[in-house]
């Protein structure tokens, strides 16, 4: 600041009032302070700033897996919620890491940002009570964790999944093979409790680990126990599921019908359109940041329960007549 006061003849308190937007004493001298700053390649130090203000503008996000289209859009629709109330977003991906998670959990801390989101890689309250410790403001998205005292915003999908689950068993099918999440992740476990719940006795559940190989070997696995329909509690893994099937040479829905919680922008554009359970991503993302902003100005927010819909397309045959 001092280097670009001199090389503008004005005072380092002149800068800094140009710097804040705050208005500077002529229109003439505003102009030569902005010269400056664009001659020099001058950038504010944001750490140096934060110790000042106590505000970097910026929040942190660790969301479950990059790849996964679902976390991507949520990630968007937070980044654009934050930018228009002048905040900056800062992505971690723990890949579906607890160890990773923890890793870019703080190192973000350290980066002193004003506030966290989080998509915990499991159940474990461990690093949740790390962040409401540090007084750090803490919203979970998607998931949750045992004991959280924090905001939650995350979709429920019970009425589909049970809605699903009576036109498997009202088109005929026995035997509806589940490719199930990690049961030791709150989306995980609630989803596969409620669907084998809605099923009454006739599912058989194989865990996956939110990965499109870990769908592919599940799929394989109920194929050969001979389940009718296929259900993918997840994007990837319902990927998984239709690169075994398609592999196997069978037909959907005439040989097996096939069906996954989370939408993708191509589901609709296969033969035949991907059945699913579809949740209001954008939605989610844009609440998550709002509740974040509500807590970082003093505020209590309540959670946030959106509602996840079925969208029948065709890929479960009979079951969608």
């Amino acid at each position: 600041m001092k280097d670009v006061a001199q090389h503008a003849g004005v005072s380092t308190a002149t800068v800094s009032r140009v710097l804040n937007g705050h208005a500077a004493p002529t229109p003439e001298t505003r102009e030569r302070v902005l010269a400056a700053i664009e001659e020099l390649g001058y950038r504010p130090n944001a750490l140096a700033r934060s110790l000042r203000t106590t505000s970097t503008q910026t929040l942190g996000l660790v969301i479950s897996d990059l790849l996964n289209p679902f976390f991507a859009e949520i990630a968007r629709a937070v980044e654009d919620e934050a930018r228009s109330h002048g905040y900056c977003v800062v992505i971690g991906n723990a890949d579906e890491s607890a160890e990773q998670e923890a890793t870019y959990v703080r190192t973000l801390l350290d980066r002193r940002v004003d506030g966290l989101l989080l998509c915990p890689a499991t159940d474990d309250p461990g690093l949740v009570r790390e962040v409401s410790a540090g007084g750090v403001p803490l919203v979970l998205l998607d998931r949750t964790v045992r004991g959280a005292t924090c905001p939650v915003v995350r979709a429920d999908g019970s009425e589909a999944l049970t809605a699903l689950a009576r036109r498997l068993v009202g088109a005929g099918h026995t035997r509806v093979g589940v490719i199930a999440g990690p049961p030791d992740t709150s989306t995980g476990r609630e989803r596969t409790d409620v669907f084998t719940g809605a099923l009454g006795g006739l599912a058989q559940v194989v865990h996956g680990d939110f990965r499109q190989e870990s769908g592919s070997q599940a799929a394989a696995k109920l194929i050969d126990d001979g389940a009718t329909a296929l259900v993918a509690m997840d994007n990837l893994m319902g990927l998984g599921a239709l690169a075994e099937i398609r592999g196997r040479g069978l037909r959907i829905p005439h040989d097996i019908a096939l069906a996954v919680f989370d939408d993708q922008p191509w589901f609709p554009l296969l033969d035949p359109p991907i059945t699913v359970v579809a949740q209001p991503t954008v939605e989610m993302g844009r609440a998550a940041a709002r509740s974040l902003l509500a807590l970082i100005n003093g505020q209590q927010p309540d959670d946030v329960r959106l509602t996840a819909k079925l969208v029948l397309r065709g890929s479960l045959g009979e079951a969608e007549l």
